[in-house]
């Protein structure tokens, strides 16, 4: 029969089992004042307040809670009761406690128990429930009658699974051990950082027993100590509860009054489960052994230190000045207090210096300049972008050409005045406190770039040969990135050149349209880019805009570029649409090499329609601006990057209105690193949207809205508006009438021209005009349109049902016929034809004379 083990309290306040199972119900009365103080007797409690888990040690011990009334029944049951004895609160609700949890031949005995509890008797104790299951759960109660409502008595029980307890017993157990026997000193401390507790170690090292360091500071038991900065490491600790390891400390402790000693220790932030900070846990070993090496070798750590940071910090970029100035940052104040950079000339051009030659003298610029405090020392020496020189018997020219570094230890006013090219600047160099010098000269594959200058002035420690070792390392590795950023600048030069010598260098003006353009090179990525523009006049005033973007960046992306280019506008030239230029574009992009691919977007406009055929190549959408300042995305079929191949291309036509403006980019004026193209589409649209603004200072908002930190990759960007066309610029005759059609044209084309002034063209213009006409209804289905054309040439234009373009084919003396192309070739500047969706156009241009 399992019975109730008697719980007697030990010094730690702890539970102990000191008894076997008992058919007796023992236990121990509780006293003193269990809740808030005040005696459980007549006290009202809010029993959900008391559900959780008791906290022992570091673990948390689930604790149910109980609620009876004076005949036994349950009125409360927490979660952790269900949990341990498996009963839910509604089984458990209501029901007698000793049926629902003691077999019955044990019920008389805590039916007893409970009498006696009712009668104001706290009683504690172990006893094994019956659980849902059947099996037995050993569980240490702590019982205390209470007053409820209206008076009425209650009995608030608590139980935990003694299990549980004895084994968090067991870790305290194992945890105090370590905690006193422990060899290496350890201690606790509150949130405000004095002694909760402390091993007999840790009372050894500092020669004061354990009692007279409790509730005291580390400042007031050590006062011979670094305590400020010991105690500074644990309020961070505290703060930020990120441990702190082999934090070194100092000074003589009354264990060992005469000698310093030094100590290494570990601190971790104490908290409890629940995340509330209890305070700060050192652990403390002596390295006095360690002290003197460890302070022989901060000097040295120290130039490592330096050095390993400044091999981070300089060449971040490939930008010459840039680099000098990361020199500069990196050894000022640390281990110069003033230093320069000077470069000779051919290094800033990108070019290659020459050997120094023996009997001639050196030119430098200033690069970059440094100082740690203001002492005026920037009066000595050369501000950024001056130059200074020395002839070829100055010391510092001798340096350069040696390529050896030039060491003055001790400086006075003799010494500084052999280091500077001007004798005026000695005096305030002098005045400034210089007192050692070096100076280094900047060598980078065989070739003297230029050279570095250190001074030291508040610093009292005069320059080495271990400081001349550490300088000659520095100024290695910055020559490294010197040479490159050299070499880059030179590159980039060229490949800028390259780039822009393939972008349009004019933008012809357009009959029907007004066009404003932007090209902006990364000013982030250190090479250029592949991204393009074209505005391609076509026959009969329309116009081809070509907006590209090749992948990748470097020399190779440019010339690509280029090449895709040129294409683009050939293929427009020959009035191909859209999505036919994208095909050949394709294939050209196959065959310049793998891994070249390039996104395009081509649109063609016809200012007479008021049409725009649109076709993309993996590019981004267009932005449409109504002329009220509305604007959209076009929806265009996306296409695949060009250089893929195999994919068909996809035209869409919209039309364009007076006012109307449309705008084709690449994906450097939208995309940011932590932006969305999409978001950045929209903020583009919302720019153009609303504003009556020029084209001009369209494309200045766009820029100033979408670019504010730079830009990542090349940008292009073409904003074009439709103009009204003025009505002495076109005209057009239907064919469609009785009557030989020929005369007709040749009629209306002498009219037309006589009225626009252009009478001197008149011959040319009826003979082709009647050559075009008679071929159409001989070769093709009958004429439909005669439109005349005039902006920077005169345009002829024939519209028929035929889908056949003419072809100039050669023809026998005796031919009759064959020979109206032959005709029409000689006569115009240039002609061709382009299909429509109802046939095709055939035109031809004259040039018009000087001044029209």
């Amino acid at each position: 029969m399992h019975g109730i083990e008697r719980s007697d309290h030990d010094g730690a306040g702890r539970e102990v089992a000191a008894g076997a199972a008992s058919s007796r119900l023992e236990g121990q009365p509780l006293e003193g004042q269990p809740l808030g103080g005040q005696p459980l007797e007549g006290q009202s409690v809010d029993v959900q307040s008391l559900e959780g888990h008791r906290l022992e040690g570091h673990r948390l011990v689930p604790l149910a809670t109980g609620l009876v009334d004076g005949e036994g029944r349950i009125l409360h049951w927490s979660e952790d009761a269900e949990a341990l004895t498996g009963y839910s609160a509604a089984e458990a609700v209501g029901t007698r406690v000793a049926k629902l949890l003691v077999p019955e031949p044990e019920r008389p005995e805590v039916l007893k128990l409970f009498g006696r509890i009712m009668a104001g008797k706290p009683w504690s104790g172990v006893f094994a429930v019956r659980h849902r299951d059947g099996h037995r759960v050993e569980l240490e109660f702590r019982s205390y009658p209470i007053a409820g409502p209206a008076g009425a008595r209650l009995v608030l029980g608590t139980a935990s699974d003694v299990r549980a307890l004895r084994d968090v017993e067991g870790d305290l157990a194992v945890l105090n051990g370590f905690f006193t026997q422990s060899p290496i000193g350890m201690a606790v401390y509150d949130t405000e950082l004095r002694y909760v507790r402390l091993n007999n170690a840790l009372a050894r090292i500092n020669g004061i027993p354990v009692a007279d360091h409790l509730g005291r500071r580390i400042s007031a038991v050590l006062p011979g100590i670094n305590s400020a900065e010991i105690e500074a490491v644990m309020r961070q600790v505290l703060a930020t509860g990120r441990p702190v390891m082999d934090a070194r400390s100092h000074g003589r402790t009354p264990g060992d009054p005469r000698r310093d000693r030094a100590w290494s220790a570990s601190y971790f932030r104490l908290e409890d489960p629940s995340g509330r900070v209890l305070g700060v846990s050192s652990s403390i070993i002596d390295v006095s052994e360690r002290f003197q090496a460890d302070a022989r070798a901060a000097r040295a750590q120290e130039r490592l230190a330096l050095l390993a940071e400044a091999t981070a910090a300089i060449g971040t970029t490939l930008d010459l000045q840039r680099t000098a100035e990361e020199l500069i940052e990196a050894v000022v104040p640390r281990f110069a207090d003033f230093a320069t950079v000077d470069l000779l000339e051919p290094v800033l051009r990108g070019e290659e210096p020459a050997e120094l030659a023996p009997d001639r003298g050196v030119k430098l610029r200033a690069v970059a300049v440094g100082e740690a405090y203001e002492a005026g020392l920037t009066t000595t020496a050369d501000a950024v972008g001056e130059t200074s020189e020395y002839d070829s018997r100055r010391v510092y020219t001798e340096c350069l050409r040696s390529g050896r570094p030039l060491l003055r230890p001790h400086v006075d006013r003799t010494i500084l005045s052999g280091l500077l090219a001007d004798e005026e600047r000695v005096g305030p160099g002098i005045e400034a406190g210089i007192h050692s010098y070096l100076m280094v000269p900047i060598l980078a594959r065989g070739m003297v770039l230029g050279g570095a200058e250190f001074v030291r002035t508040r610093n009292p420690d005069a320059f080495n040969a271990a400081d001349v070792a550490l300088a000659e390392e520095l100024v290695a590795r910055a020559a490294i990135a010197l040479d490159n950023a050299r070499l880059y600048r030179r590159e980039r030069e060229t490949a800028l050149t390259l780039q822009r010598s393939l972008l349009p260098q004019e933008i012809h003006r357009t009959l029907g349209l007004e066009i404003a353009y932007r090209y902006l090179p990364s000013s982030v990525v250190s090479e250029v880019g592949g991204d393009w523009f074209d505005v391609v006049p076509l026959s009969c005033g329309r116009v081809a805009l070509v907006v590209g973007d090749v992948m990748g960046h470097g020399i190779r992306a440019a010339a690509t570029m280029g090449q895709l280019r040129t294409v683009a506008r050939t293929l427009a030239t020959l009035d191909m649409p859209p999505e036919q230029v994208l095909t050949r574009l394709d294939e050209t992009a196959m065959g310049i090499g793998e891994g070249q691919f390039a996104t395009c977007i081509c649109a063609v406009y016809d200012p007479v329609d008021r049409t725009c055929t649109v076709a993309a190549a993996g590019h981004l959408p267009p932005v449409w601006v109504a002329p009220d300042g509305t604007s959209r995305t076009v929806d265009i079929p996306p296409g695949v990057p060009l250089g893929v191949g195999g994919v068909a291309f996809e035209s869409t036509e919209f039309t364009l209105p007076e006012g109307g403006m449309v705008v084709l980019y690449t994906d450097g004026l939208i995309e940011r690193r932590g932006r969305d193209l999409d978001h950045g589409i929209d903020l583009l649209r919302r720019t153009l949207s609303g504003a009556t603004r020029t084209l001009e200072e369209n494309c200045d908002a766009v820029l100033a809205e979408l670019v504010t930190d730079g830009t990542e990759d090349d940008i292009a960007m073409i904003m074009a508006r439709a103009l009204p066309v003025p009505e002495d610029r076109i005209a057009t005759l239907p064919l469609n009438g009785d009557g030989p059609l020929p005369g007709l044209a040749r009629r209306f084309t002498r009219a037309t021209l006589a009225a626009w002034g252009l009478s001197g063209l008149s011959d040319f213009a009826e003979l082709m005009v009647s050559e075009l006409v008679t071929n159409a209804l001989l070769h093709a289905e009958a004429p439909r349109r005669l439109r005349l054309f005039r902006d920077r040439t005169l345009t002829v234009e024939v519209a028929d049902s035929g889908g056949q373009a003419p072809r100039l084919r050669p023809s026998a003396e005796q031919d009759e016929g064959g020979r109206g192309m032959h005709l029409v070739s000689e006569l115009a500047h240039r002609w061709g034809a382009r299909p429509t969706k109802h046939g095709k156009v055939v035109w031809a241009e004259l040039e018009l004379p000087l001044g029209r």
